[in-house]
């Protein structure tokens, strides 16, 4: 009897276990048809501007170094440091001495020579000289002239004026010193008109153009933004870098050579987009993805991708106006699944920056 009973007992519980088995699927079914619950929005075109952040620089309007073309001591010395300087003004002189002392002999040989040729000329004119001779005597007039014109040349090179209108810099010797070609004796720069120089990436190529409008910050603790016109690029793109390199006119203020500004371009001003939050966007190893909602369930659709900024994405082709596009609960929808609309969110129209 107790062997009946015991085995009566475990019919019992195996029949228990397998009904609790069987009930199992029927509850994952139930728990599969579950909504998800997503926030959407939906797709509508925005304005988008796309501004192009560059580093420049400010560049004077003209700039050169003030050397001499020939060694030598310097006997005259005038560099007024920071001070504006008239085109043409004597910045310094090297000693000449031995120029002046050849240039002189040169013009009493001249002197001679010229009398000379004056008399031969008479001479020929009566035949009192052959051609020959006479030739002799011209031919050391014109030598001579050259003598002076390139000893004067000597000359002209031992001094050094400024080369326009311009604000001298720091001088860099002293009267007396020895100097060469390759010394600086100051520097001249022209600030009445200040240009910024900049490079871009080549696909802005066909963005920037002469007379295009460009907003600089020179002062990054103001932030204040002057406006400055294109003048020119370079025509070829930077093999090493692969960007074009471009010159503005500041049109308005001042600026100190040589430092850091920031330029910005807006290289797609009123262009309508589709804009969606970034985080709606599922990245995967072919393409980008959205989850769109039709007829109540999850669509993925393949997009691709535009411009970026902080927040939002624009999306150039696989969605259309209208569409509604799943915003937050986009890790656990799945495919042809159900979903629950929560809510409805906005995106604002942004600026978006390179």
């Amino acid at each position: 009897m107790a062997k009946l009973i015991t085995g009566i007992l475990g019919i019992t519980v195996l029949i228990a276990g397998c009904k609790g088995k069987a009930a199992t699927p029927s509850a994952r079914e139930k728990g599969n048809n579950q909504a998800t619950i997503v926030d959407v929005m939906v797709a509508g075109t925005s304005t988008i501007n796309n501004t192009i952040e560059a580093n420049g620089t400010v560049v004077a309007n003209e700039f050169a170094e003030l050397h001499p073309e020939i060694s030598g001591r310097i006997t005259y010395l005038n560099v007024p440091e920071g001070a504006l300087v008239q085109q043409g003004t004597l910045i310094a002189r090297i000693n000449d001495a031995d120029l002046q002392a050849q240039l002189q002999k040169s013009k009493v040989q001249l002197d001679l020579y010229q009398k000379t040729e004056e008399r031969d000329r008479k001479l020929l004119d009566i035949n009192g000289i052959n051609q020959a001779d006479y030739d002799l005597a011209l031919n050391n007039v014109n030598s001579t002239k050259a003598d002076i014109a390139y000893t004067q040349a000597l000359i002209d090179k031992t001094v050094i004026r400024a080369p326009f209108t311009g604000i001298v810099g720091l001088r860099q010797v002293s009267i007396g010193a020895y100097v060469a070609p390759t010394n600086v004796i100051a520097t001249i720069q022209q600030l009445d008109k200040i240009k910024v120089d900049f490079t871009l990436p080549e696909q802005y190529g066909s963005v920037i153009k002469k007379g295009a409008v460009v907003d600089v910050t020179i002062d990054a603790s103001t932030n204040a933004q002057r406006k400055a016109v294109v003048i020119a690029y370079e025509p070829q793109i930077t093999p090493t870098s692969r960007n074009i390199r471009v010159r503005a006119v500041l049109q308005e203020g001042k600026g100190h050579p040589g430092a850091f500004v920031k330029v910005y371009l807006n290289a797609a001003a009123d262009k309508k987009a589709i804009l969606v939050p970034t985080n709606a966007i599922i990245p995967n190893d072919k393409n980008n993805q959205v989850i769109l909602v039709k007829n109540g369930k999850a669509s993925f659709a393949d997009v691709v991708t535009g411009l970026r900024e902080a927040s939002n994405i624009e999306i150039t082709s696989g969605i259309n106006p209208g569409d509604t596009v799943v915003v937050t609960g986009v890790l656990f929808a799945r495919p042809d699944a159900p979903l629950k609309v929560r809510g409805v969110k906005t995106t604002a129209p942004a600026v978006a920056q390179q």
